[in-house]
């Protein structure tokens, strides 16, 4: 991918139902292109619009503006509200943009904060026209079937350790043929991905930007999306948005295993009780509750958690496994947080760290991640193996 190619394309998009005056230019960027920097900032020297969007929601463009920002990140208030997976997801979905930017020496996401400061030096308007960056992880989450879930994450390691591009690669890929060619590979492979991370936010920031007042603006989003926001842009009728901002609930499925989970295994110690004795019944309890504590409390040895992490992690997982509200892996996470919540300099490398395994284990806010993660899997696994014994045992 070394041939050359056409720089990023700017785009003009009139309409003419629009008053006079009325006019976006389009901005499509790499977020680690050292050349969409200067494309941005150009474009806005010369356009002199009314107003500058870019592809930002309000979160985002406060860490970006601030990069002190998740220096005062408070994780054991994030595990409380539940908030740790979609940071998580973040954090990894980052990455590689990070570890691009590194060797190209660009910040990712730093063509969106120049816009925002070539706008604020001529007093220009800045508008957020993105979605709540939270309601689109968890909406890929939570509409994402288990087999797509393993392969999105399989994919994604398998991009991690891809060979790295240069900016000549960064050029080609970002000509409109190979972008628009990427983009509907990604919707034959994942498509409710490509949906939910491209298909909707085009929409959302199509509409987000019809909704601003009359005049020239240059709007500056990533170039995977310059298609779907232009064609949003020229469409006669407007598109509702609103649920596009809804999370979806926990699939059917999920719902039922998490009712079904303590409603059998009680059962099954009734009916052991029942037909069997009361030692039967003791028996089976205590080897649920071993079952359940001892491959959690692995989980939490391997992360290489605090001692009372583990114990923990011991004493919740066969309890938790009978309740549907909260899992084993956020009892341990908050314990994890705080009793080791992680530094100024851990929360600062966090992305950089992530790309490293072996940082993993070293960066306080990472181990609170495996803190969740690992005695999470040990817990399912102790309740799958118990459930089934029990049932043996039952019959």
């Amino acid at each position: 991918m070394s041939s050359p190619a056409s720089p990023p394309p700017v785009r003009r998009v009139r309409r003419p139902d629009w008053p006079e005056g009325r006019e976006v230019v389009l901005v499509g960027t790499a977020h680690i292109s050292p050349d969409s920097l200067r494309l941005v900032r150009e474009t806005i020297e010369r356009e002199e619009p009314d107003g500058v969007c870019i592809e930002l929601d309000e979160g985002r463009y406060q860490a970006l503006m601030d990069p002190h920002a998740i220096e005062r990140l408070d994780l054991r208030q994030v595990v409380r509200e539940r908030r740790l997976l979609p940071l998580i997801a973040s954090v990894a979905l980052g990455a590689w943009q990070t570890r691009m930017g590194l060797r190209l020496g660009v910040e990712p996401g730093a063509e969106m904060r120049e816009a925002a400061v070539a706008a604020k030096e001529r007093d220009i308007p800045v508008h957020l026209v993105d979605r709540d960056v939270r309601t689109t992880m968890l909406r890929i989450w939570r509409r994402t079937g288990f087999f797509q879930k393993v392969r999105l994450l399989s994919g994604g390691l398998e991009a991690g350790g891809a060979d790295e591009l240069d900016e000549s690669d960064l050029r080609e890929l970002l000509s409109t043929d190979v972008v628009s060619r990427l983009v509907a590979e990604l919707g034959e492979a994942l498509p409710t991905l490509k949906e939910v991370l491209i298909d909707e936010r085009d929409t959302w920031m199509g509409e987000a930007v019809k909704a601003l007042p009359a005049g020239r603006l240059v709007v500056v989003v990533g170039a995977g999306h310059l298609d779907g926001v232009e064609r949003n842009l020229l469409a006669p009728t407007s598109t509702p948005t609103g649920a596009f901002a809804e999370i979806p609930p926990r699939g059917r499925g999920a719902r039922a295993v998490g009712v079904a989970v303590p409603v059998v295994i009680l059962g099954l110690l009734a009916w052991t009780w029942a037909t069997r004795g009361a030692a039967a019944a003791s028996e089976g309890a205590v080897f649920w509750i071993l079952i359940n504590a001892i491959p959690a409390g692995l989980g939490a040895a391997v992360a290489l958690a605090h001692p009372l992490t583990i114990l923990a992690a011991l004493v919740s997982a066969p309890f938790t496994s009978l309740t549907p509200v909260m899992g084993a892996g956020y009892v341990t996470a908050f314990v994890q947080a705080w009793l080791r919540p992680p530094r100024v300099f851990e929360l600062r490398a966090l992305k950089t760290d992530a790309l490293v395994p072996g940082r993993w284990f070293r960066n306080r806010a990472l181990k609170v991640a495996l803190a969740l993660l690992f005695p999470t899997i040990g817990s399912a696994i102790g309740t799958f193996v118990g459930g089934s014994r029990l049932l043996s045992g039952a019959l």
